[in-house]
C-alpha cells in the first residue's frame, strides 16, 4: 500500500493505493504515517466529451488516459453494442456515453456528408417523428440527445420543433447537445433549451452580453483544435471571454474529425491554454472520474503536486509505481 494525494473530481484529498487481485485500487481512507508515499498525484480517467467512435480505431482507448468518452453521432445500434462490450470487458477502464444518431431537419447536416455512417442521423420532419427518434435513442441507452443545427450546410429545425425535441428529451431525463453553426445559431440553440453546445461557438464573435448569457445557461464543449485561421481565432476569443465570465468549458476533440489521436489530444490541451485556461482549469475541463470508483483507470502524474499537475504529464498508474 502507498499513501496518495488524489483528485476526486472536485477537490484534492488523501487516500491509499493498493493492488488487489492484480488491480490498482484507491481507497478513501487516511494513510498512516508509516506508509510509503507515491511520488506524484492521482486522478481517475479523463473524459473526452465529443467523439465519433465509428470513425476511429477504438483499440487505442485501452492504453490512453481517457476513462470516458461521449459519442455525439453514431449508428445507435453500433454504438450501444460497443458501449456494452467495453462495459463487459474485464477492467477496460473506459466507459462510453452516447447520443446515438444526429437528429436533423430533412436534408440537414450531416445527411450529405460521405463520412456519416449509415444510421448515424435521423431526418425529422415533425413532432411525431421526433418522439419516435428520441424514444429510440433513449431506449438504446443514450445519455444525451444530439441536434444538428448547421445553417451553413442545409436546413435546420424551426424554433417550435427544436423546443419540442428538447421537451421530449427532458421527459426521458436527457439533456440536448446542439451542433450550432451559422450566424446566430449558438444564441438560438441556447435560447431554445440546449444544455450544451457540441462546439465552442466559432462562426462569429459573440458580444460580451451574449457571452454572459451563455455562461449562465449553457456548457461549451471545446473542440478548438479542429479549427485554423480566422475560425480558430474566433473560437479562442469566445472561449477566453466565456471562461472569464464563469462559463463551464468541457474538453472535447471531435475525435474522428480528421487524423485526431485516439486518446488525449495535445493540440486541444494547448488550445485550451491559449484560450486562457491554466493547468488547474484545463484539468477540470477533462472531468476526471473519481479514482475511488473501481471501474475507472487510475492516472498518475509522476513528480507532480496538486498545484503543478498538468494533463499531458499523466499516464496510467502501474504497480511498479508503488513503493515498498
Amino acid at each position: 500500500m502507498n499513501a496518495a494525494t488524489f483528485f476526486d473530481g472536485e477537490e484534492w484529498r488523501e487516500g491509499v493505493v493498493d493492488v488487489v487481485d492484480g488491480r490498482m485500487l484507491l481507497r478513501d481512507e487516511a494513510p498512516t504515517d508509516d506508509l510509503p508515499r507515491l511520488d506524484g498525484v492521482v486522478t481517475g480517467g479523463f473524459t473526452d466529451h465529443h467523439v465519433h467512435l465509428q470513425l476511429v480505431d477504438v483499440a487505442g482507448l485501452a492504453a490512453s488516459t481517457l476513462g470516458r468518452v461521449v459519442d455525439l453521432g453514431a449508428n445507435v445500434t453500433v454504438i450501444s453494442r460497443l458501449a456494452e462490450t467495453l462495459a463487459d470487458a474485464a477492467h477496460s477502464g473506459v466507459a462510453i456515453d452516447f447520443a446515438g444518431a444526429f437528429l436533423t431537419a430533412p436534408g440537414g447536416y450531416p445527411a450529405d456528408r460521405t463520412w456519416a455512417p449509415d444510421g448515424s442521423f435521423r431526418e425529422i420532419g415533425d413532432a411525431e417523428q421526433a418522439a419516435r427518434a428520441v424514444d429510440e435513442m433513449a431506449d438504446a441507452g443514450a445519455h444525451v440527445i444530439k441536434i444538428a443545427s448547421n445553417t451553413t450546410a442545409g436546413p435546420v429545425f424551426g424554433d417550435e420543433l427544436f423546443r419540442t425535441i428538447v421537451t421530449l428529451a427532458a421527459s426521458r431525463g436527457l439533456p440536448v447537445v446542439a451542433h450550432a453553426e451559422g450566424p446566430g445559431e449558438a444564441q438560438r440553440a441556447a435560447r431554445l433549451g440546449a444544455a450544451r453546445l457540441a462546439h465552442a461557438p466559432f462562426t462569429e464573435r459573440l458580444s460580451d452580453d451574449e457571452i454572459v448569457e451563455q455562461a449562465a445557461s449553457v456548457v461549451w464543449i471545446s473542440t478548438l483544435a479542429i479549427h485554423d485561421g480566422d475560425t480558430r481565432a474566433t473560437a479562442l476569443d469566445n472561449v477566453r471571454r466565456f471562461h472569464a465570465a464563469g462559463g463551464t468549458v468541457l474538453y472535447g476533440t471531435d475525435m474522428g474529425n480528421g487524423p485526431t489521436p485516439v486518446g488525449l489530444n495535445p493540440s486541444e490541451v494547448a488550445a485550451l491554454h491559449a484560450a486562457g485556461l491554466d493547468d488547474a482549469a484545463a484539468l477540470r475541463t477533462l472531468a476526471p472520474a473519481d479514482p475511488r470508483d473501481p471501474a475507472t483507470a487510475l492516472l498518475f502524474f509522476p513528480g507532480e503536486s496538486p498545484t503543478t499537475a498538468q494533463p499531458l504529464r499523466a499516464r496510467r498508474l502501474a504497480s511498479t509505481d508503488l513503493k515498498v
